[in-house]
């Protein structure tokens, strides 16, 4: 098993403090460094700043979201990246949710699996450097009637397959990331729970497309927080939980809910969401069920840090993403390490 950091959204007041965290993490050897957007920062150019102050560190899109550019930019973004990193960039892909998908960048949020699936053929079309063209529901290139003709990418990657992953949570999304992708990016992972709400979907992908589960990146983001009161710990995380659980998408569309009932907590999700909704943040936060919480990170001293990095390990887990917590730059850089050292005690360094 291999770890990697995610940086999360830039632009909250710690920018500095990210780009340290990231040359750490290149320092201490660790394999990629995520960044995501959603209706701020975006990441590809931040991908570029961390790229160019880091030297060995890959750098990969959590995620680049389908709806924010049509797939040939996103083609020519993954090929300038890694052009520029020597082969370290990695484009994550996902569809976003219906609010942001529709609020921010004015597109539907209909059939997207779909569109994910004609969204893959393009980018991966465009980066091999064919002539571009495609007839599907969502995207015919070039368009007809009209003076567009099929051109080819005039930017050569520094490598022939750019490694491509699909940000999926739901069983039907999770099994055509399988199909379609080189690996999943997942949130809220819980180890016990990892075969049944993910890899069992991810695997009938694979099979469908004639594939094995070798060489397929399973690739979760876990916060790691560092310390002996495992309970002050994972309170840190109680309104990231609460916002993700109660308050992303809608009370009917809300993947990450779904999620939560998926692994046993119906009842308690569900009254996160409700308080969350009627606005009662503080009271959805105290709802969240402090053994979620405790599953889906990793938290306390080293030695508890290394049983749940066995734990992944031995769920399937092949790139264990960190997001180092702490209130201060030190902190953060303590629980990197702690990373390392907890994969160096559990025997998977």
């Amino acid at each position: 098993m291999r770890l990697g950091i995610n940086l999360g959204y830039w632009g909250a007041g710690m920018d500095a403090d990210n780009l340290a965290v990231a040359q750490e993490a290149d320092r201490l050897g660790y394999d990629v460094c995520w960044a995501a957007e959603a209706y701020g920062s975006d990441a590809p150019t931040v991908l570029a700043w961390v790229a160019a102050q880091t030297e060995r560190i890959d750098v990969g899109s959590a995620i680049l979201q389908i709806p924010a550019r049509q797939p040939a930019m996103t083609a020519m973004t993954a090929a300038t990246l890694d052009s520029l990193t020597k082969g370290r960039f990695r484009l994550g892909l996902g569809v976003s949710g219906p609010q942001v998908s529709e609020g921010w960048y004015g597109v539907k949020f209909d059939k997207p699996l779909a569109r994910t699936r004609e969204y893959v053929e393009i980018v991966r079309k465009a980066m091999s450097r064919e002539r571009l063209s495609y007839d599907g529901e969502h995207w015919t290139l070039p368009l007809p009637g009209g003076p567009g003709k099929p051109l080819k990418l005039t930017v050569h990657p520094e490598r022939e397959h750019i490694p491509l992953y699909i940000a999926a949570i739901g069983p039907k999304n999770l099994e055509q990331t399988g199909e379609i992708a080189d690996g999943a990016l997942l949130i809220f992972p819980a180890a016990e729970h990892l075969e049944a709400t993910a890899l069992t979907h991810i695997r009938a992908g694979r099979e469908k497309a004639g594939l094995t589960m070798d060489g397929f990146d399973v690739c979760p983001t876990v916060p790691l927080a560092l310390g002996e009161d495992v309970n002050a710990l994972a309170d840190m995380f109680r309104p990231y939980t609460a916002l993700y659980v109660g308050g992303m998408g809608s009370r009917k569309q809300n993947f990450y809910n779904q999620l939560a009932q998926r692994m046993g907590y119906e009842k308690e999700a569900a009254e996160v969401q409700d308080k969350y909704l009627a606005g009662d943040k503080t009271g959805a936060a105290a709802a969240v069920p402090h053994s979620l919480i405790d599953s889906t990170t990793l938290l306390g001293p080293v030695a508890r840090i290394a049983d749940g990095m066995r734990a992944y390990a031995e769920a399937g887990v092949t790139t264990l993403t960190l997001a180092p917590a702490g209130f201060t730059l030190d902190e953060r850089i303590a629980a990197l390490r702690a990373g390392t050292e907890a994969m160096e005690r559990a025997g998977l360094a």
